[in-house]
């Protein structure tokens, strides 16, 4: 599933800096964190999710396999990638797809994937995410959300700084701002939103891919939201054509919905 590869992009928040006891029980979204990072580095491009910033993917074409988006295919890169931290508690691939869900009341969905998390087996993945195809009225669009928790003390890894990522390509942008403290958000919140072309040089019909990664500074707990104006992810002639001008939320629709009720007890069971 080239969308799901890439939305792991949120998953390229890999396994590089994990402690070297846990290191070897890591694969799965692991792997498919890998697979998104080496993809974007190679390619400058981004799924689905930053799962959450940091989640499959260098390119999450969506989060889950949107690991696989976090975005494949590259063999080395010089990105640091954020170290990940067991979560808290237990998240259901069912949970994430409901979730999704909630933040477009009113669409049709269909090709709801998603991955569970499991804290008591490293093995099984440190990445929880959820993705589905959608019609809100204006066209097709897939979207996915992915979650993780990021160890303390923050560092500038993936979905936390522009820094960090690849060089961009003409048209490609990429911003990080802050959130205040609040009851919602204790501690406050670095947000990082990305707009990525899936080829380059961009045409007139080329897919592109929008990212927030919404990290919360008091416990490193991560969320992701990936959204193309397609039916899939991938890059270049593997993604559908556009099926739609711009992405189901605005940057600000997503932040919103990102540190809203919807996903507050993700984030709070991952942290």
């Amino acid at each position: 599933m080239p969308f799901e590869a890439d939305l792991t992009h949120a998953l390229r928040r890999t396994t590089d800096s994990l402690e070297p006891d846990l290191t070897a029980l890591v694969s799965g979204a692991v792997e498919r964190g890998r697979a998104r990072r080496r993809r974007r580095g190679a390619r400058a491009v981004l799924i689905g999710a930053g799962t959450c910033a940091v989640l499959t993917a260098a390119a999450l074409a969506l989060p889950g396999e949107l690991a696989a988006l976090h975005s494949p295919h590259f063999t080395g890169s010089d990105i640091e990638p954020a170290a990940l931290a067991l979560p808290r508690s237990e998240i259901k691939d069912t949970e994430m797809i409901q979730a999704v869900e909630k933040m477009f009341p009113g669409a049709r969905f269909s090709e709801a994937t998603g991955q569970s998390n499991n804290p008591s087996d490293p093995s099984a993945g440190y990445v929880a995410n959820g993705e589905v195809t959608l019609d809100d009225g204006h066209g097709a669009a897939r979207v996915g959300v992915s979650a993780v928790r990021l160890k303390l003390p923050l560092k500038d890894g993936d979905g936390l700084s522009c820094e960090q990522t690849p060089a961009r390509a003409k048209g490609d942008t990429c911003a990080v701002s802050e959130l205040p403290s609040s009851a919602a958000l204790p501690g406050g919140a670095r947000v990082m939103t990305q707009v990525n072309a899936a080829e380059q040089p961009a045409r007139a019909d080329t897919a592109h891919r929008w990212t927030v990664t919404v990290t919360l500074k008091s416990t490193g707990a991560q969320v992701q939201l990936v959204q193309w104006n397609s039916t899939g992810g991938g890059d270049g002639a593997h993604t559908p054509k556009p099926t739609r001008p711009a992405p189901p939320l605005t940057e600000q629709q997503a932040v919103t919905a990102l540190t809203g009720a919807i996903w507050a007890p993700v984030l709070g069971a991952v942290a």
